[in-house]
C-alpha cells in the first residue's frame, strides 16, 4: 500500500488553497525556481489543481484572462521573478482594457538578500500599478493565503480586472502554518454591483420613450456580469434594434429579427438616440459619436456601465447609469412602458418603421456578401474562408480571433449563435494572444470545437506554443490567413506616402510546417475549391491542426477607422 502524501504546508500551498476557494481549478505557467512551492502546492492538493505550462509568460496570462471571459470565474497565472513578470505586461494590459478578472502570482527574490543584487531582483509592483486594480507584495508565509484571498476578491469584484501579487521567496517557502485557507463565513462569491439609481433608469426610458430612431449597443460587460438574459428580454420587450460588440456578439444569436449588427453604419448614421451598455466609448464606436448623417441631428448618447468608474467623460452623455446590469436591463423593460404610456404612445414608435428600415439593411448586406463568401478568386479572396468555415461551424463553436486584416473580417461576417462564443484582444488591439486564448478555450470548454483565426503576422507571436496544445493534448484548429504582409499597416501607409517600408512578410510561409514540427499536423491551400475539404480534415483529426490558407495581398479589409 502506498504510503499517504502529507500534505504541504508552505506558502504556495496556502496560495493554492486560497485560489480554489474562488472556483479555479487550473493554474497557467512557465516553470521557474521562485515560484516552485506554488507548483508543490497545486500537485498535493486535494484534488491537484490542473498545470498548464506555456512557452511565453504572456501565453500564460492570455490563457488566464480567456478562462476569465469563458467562464466568467477568475483565471489564474503564475510566473517567476523579474523577466516572468516583465513578459506578462502587455497580456496583463489587455486583461485591463478587457476587465478581465485575472489574478497573477509572480515570485520575488528574497527579502533577506534585497538590494544585494539577487537572480532576478526587482520591484515588481510599481510596473504593473497602472494596469491593475491593485499591484502589491506579501512577505510573510503566514499571511500568503489571506493576500491571494484579497487579490482575488479585487478583481472580480466590479468593475472586473486583473489584481497582481508578487511574494518574496522566504514567504512562498516558508511555513504557512497547519491550517490551509477555507471558505470564510461570509463566501467567496463575488461581490455583486449595486443597483442603478431608479431616477437614472427613468430618465433613460424617458429619452427612449420620446425616441424615434433608437439603438441598443450591447457590449462584452453584458456577458461578463451575467446579464445577457436580461439584456436579451429588455431588448425583445422594447424592440430595440441592436448592435452587438465584442463579447456581446451572441447574445442575440444571428439571425434574430433584432440583430442590425450588419447594418451598423446606417444604424449609427440615422440613429437619434444610442443606448451604449456593458462597453467603453473608444475608436470601436467612432468614440461615442452618432447621428449626423443624411441631415439628421446628432444622437443623444446614453451610456451605461457596471460602476461610475467606466462611464465615458470624453464627450457629453443625455443620460447614463452605473451599476448592476441585470438590474438596469430588468428596471429598463419595465419603466419604458410605463413612459410610453405617459407619452401617449400605446407601442414604441420605431417598432413600425425605424426597425423594419434596419432589418432590410441588414438583409441586403448580408445578401449582398454571398457572392465573395463563395468567390472563386485565385488567390484565394480572405471572405471565400468564412463562407468554408460557417458551413461547417458548430452553434457551440468557441472563434478566436488574432490579427488584423484576416480578423476583421472575421469579426465582420461570423456571427454567433451563443454568447461566450466570441473572443478577440479587444481594444488594447494585442496581437499574440490567439495560442492563449485557444489552449484555455479547449480546457474551459472541452466539448466544443475551437477554431483559432490567425493573422500571419499574428502568428509571429505565439506559434511556438502549439507545442503547448500539443503536449497537453488539446485539439484547437487553426486558420492562418497568410497574405504575406502587415495589411493593417501597409496600404495606410502608402495612402499617406505613396510607398511602405517594414510591411512585408514571407510570402507563402510555411506556418503548417511548424505546425507539424511541434507534433501537430496541417497542410497549406492555395486554391478556393480545396478550402472545404481542409477544414473539415482539420475538425476531423482530434490533434493541434494549422490551415495555412494563402490568400490574395491585395485585398484590403475596407476598415473605417484605424483607431488613431
Amino acid at each position: 500500500m502506498a504510503e499517504q502524501q502529507e500534505p504541504a504546508r508552505h506558502g504556495g500551498a496556502h496560495a493554492v488553497a486560497a485560489a480554489r476557494l474562488h472556483g479555479v481549478s487550473t493554474m497557467f505557467t512557465l516553470s521557474g525556481g521562485h515560484v516552485f512551492p506554488l507548483y508543490d502546492g497545486a500537485v498535493k492538493a486535494d484534488p491537484p489543481m490542473r498545470l498548464v505550462d506555456v512557452r511565453h509568460e504572456q501565453t500564460a496570462v492570455f490563457a488566464a484572462e480567456a478562462t476569465a471571459r469563458l467562464t466568467r470565474a477568475p483565471g489564474l497565472a503564475v510566473v517567476t521573478a523579474g523577466p516572468g513578470v516583465t513578459n506578462t505586461v502587455s497580456a496583463i494590459t489587455t486583461a485591463w482594457f478587457n476587465g478581465s478578472p485575472v489574478v497573477v502570482l509572480g515570485g520575488r527574490a528574497p527579502d533577506y538578500r534585497w538590494g544585494s543584487g539577487g537572480l532576478q531582483e526587482i520591484d515588481h509592483p510599481p510596473l504593473l500599478v497602472p494596469v491593475t486594480k491593485r499591484a502589491w507584495t506579501e512577505h510573510q508565509a503566514g499571511a500568503v493565503g489571506t493576500a491571494v484571498d484579497e487579490a482575488f476578491r479585487l478583481a472580480t469584484a466590479p468593475h472586473r480586472g486583473p489584481v497582481f501579487l508578487d511574494i518574496a521567496m522566504e514567504a512562498l517557502f516558508g511555513d504557512g502554518g497547519p491550517e490551509l485557507p477555507s471558505a470564510a463565513p461570509g463566501g467567496t462569491a463575488p461581490a455583486a454591483a449595486d443597483g442603478p439609481d431608479p431616477g437614472d433608469v427613468e430618465a433613460i426610458a424617458g429619452l427612449l420613450a420620446r425616441a424615434s430612431r433608437p439603438v441598443l449597443v450591447l457590449g462584452s460587460d453584458v456577458w461578463l456580469t451575467g446579464a445577457e438574459a436580461a439584456a436579451r428580454e429588455a431588448a425583445s420587450e422594447l424592440r430595440l434594434p441592436v448592435v452587438a460588440n465584442g463579447q456581446g456578439r451572441g447574445i442575440l444569436p444571428a439571425g434574430h429579427e433584432l440583430l442590425v449588427t450588419r447594418a451598423r453604419s446606417a444604424a449609427f448614421g440615422a440613429a437619434d438616440l444610442v443606448l451604449v451598455a456593458g462597453t467603453p466609448l473608444d475608436f470601436r464606436l467612432g468614440y461615442g459619436e452618432f447621428g449626423g448623417r443624411d441631415g439628421n441631428a446628432p444622437a443623444q448618447v446614453v451610456h451605461v456601465a457596471d460602476s461610475p468608474g467606466h462611464l465615458a467623460t470624453h464627450r457629453a452623455l443625455a443620460a447614463s447609469a452605473a451599476g448592476d446590469l441585470t438590474a438596469f436591463f430588468t428596471a429598463l423593460a419595465t419603466a419604458v412602458p410605463t413612459a410610453l404610456r405617459q407619452a401617449g404612445a400605446a407601442a414604441p414608435p420605431w417598432a413600425d418603421t425605424w426597425l423594419p428600415r434596419l432589418a432590410a439593411a441588414a438583409r441586403d448586406a448580408i445578401a449582398a456578401d454571398q457572392a465573395l463568401l463563395a468567390s472563386d478568386a485565385d488567390p484565394i479572396h480572405p471572405m471565400r474562408v468564412y463562407g468554408e468555415l460557417a458551413q461547417v461551424l458548430a452553434d457551440d463553436a468557441v472563434v478566436i480571433g488574432d490579427g488584423g486584416d484576416f480578423v476583421s473580417y472575421a469579426g465582420k461576417y461570423l456571427e454567433p449563435q451563443r454568447p461566450g462564443g466570441w473572443l478577440d484582444p479587444g481594444p488594447y488591439g494585442c496581437l499574440g494572444t490567439g495560442l492563449g486564448y485557444a489552449i484555455a478555450a479547449r480546457v474551459a470548454r472541452p466539448s466544443a470545437q475551437v477554431v483559432l483565426l490567425l493573422g500571419d503576422g499574428a502568428a509571429g507571436f505565439s506559434l511556438m506554443d502549439v507545442d503547448t496544445l500539443v503536449r497537453h493534448r488539446l485539439p484547437v484548429v487553426i486558420i492562418c490567413g497568410n497574405n504575406g504582409i502587415w495589411a493593417l499597416e501597409k496600404y495606410p501607409m502608402q495612402a499617406l506616402y505613396g510607398y511602405d517600408v517594414v510591411a512585408d512578410l514571407q510570402p507563402g510561409c510555411r506556418y503548417d510546417e511548424v505546425a507539424r514540427a511541434l507534433g501537430g499536423a496541417g497542410e497549406t491551400v492555395t486554391r478556393p475549391g480545396a478550402l472545404g475539404q481542409a477544414l473539415r480534415r482539420a475538425f476531423d483529426a482530434g490533434v493541434p491542426y494549422l490551415v495555412n490558407v494563402i490568400t490574395d495581398p491585395a485585398v484590403a479589409y475596407p476598415r473605417s477607422t484605424t483607431g488613431v
